[in-house]
């Protein structure tokens, strides 16, 4: 993967990218408008694995937003979530909260360069891969990355919250 050193579309997230030094890759596909699953389409767009590509969902643990990212293949493991930050209670976000926190619209919600910083939590899958794909803050746009370097820009941490 080659460092991207514009700001490839100058979403909030690749011009967060690019100004922290993270090499990532850019991968722009036409989005069908009368589609809503959003992950899905990205893998089958891209021609990607979908256990590859991940969602970034914003969930509320005891009142407070947490970012959650899970592989479009699955769904969110609301109470291993809430454990994975030490809560008690994990409810999926409204979504005009989460569009309104995250500066993002639904379907184009990165977890990187979002208006309000949130705790970070990715799902362990991530780490099976050299490179994942992620939202690149808009629908038809996705950002390809290491793990790692997702979990250094966000302050996230690796739990298991995913399940088929």
């Amino acid at each position: 993967m080659s460092k991207h050193t514009d700001a490839a579309g100058g979403t909030p997230a690749t011009v967060a990218l690019t100004a922290a030094g993270i090499r990532f890759l850019p991968h722009a596909y036409e989005h069908d408008a009368a589609n809503t699953n959003y992950g899905t389409e990205a893998a089958s767009a891209l021609g990607l694995d979908p256990e590859q590509v991940f969602k970034t969902l914003l969930a509320e643990v005891d009142g407070s937003l947490v970012v959650a990212i899970v592989p479009v293949t699955g769904t969110l493991d609301l109470r291993a979530l809430a454990r994975a930050i030490g809560g008690k209670k994990a409810v999926m976000a409204d979504p005009a909260v989460a569009q309104r926190k995250t500066g993002y619209i639904v379907g184009g919600i990165s977890p990187i360069g979002q208006k309000t910083p949130h705790p970070t939590v990715l799902d362990e899958t991530a780490e099976l891969y050299p490179s994942i794909f992620v939202s690149g803050g808009r629908r038809g746009f996705d950002i390809e990355l290491a793990p790692a370097d997702l979990l250094r820009i966000t302050g996230g941490s690796v739990a298991a919250i995913a399940r088929e």
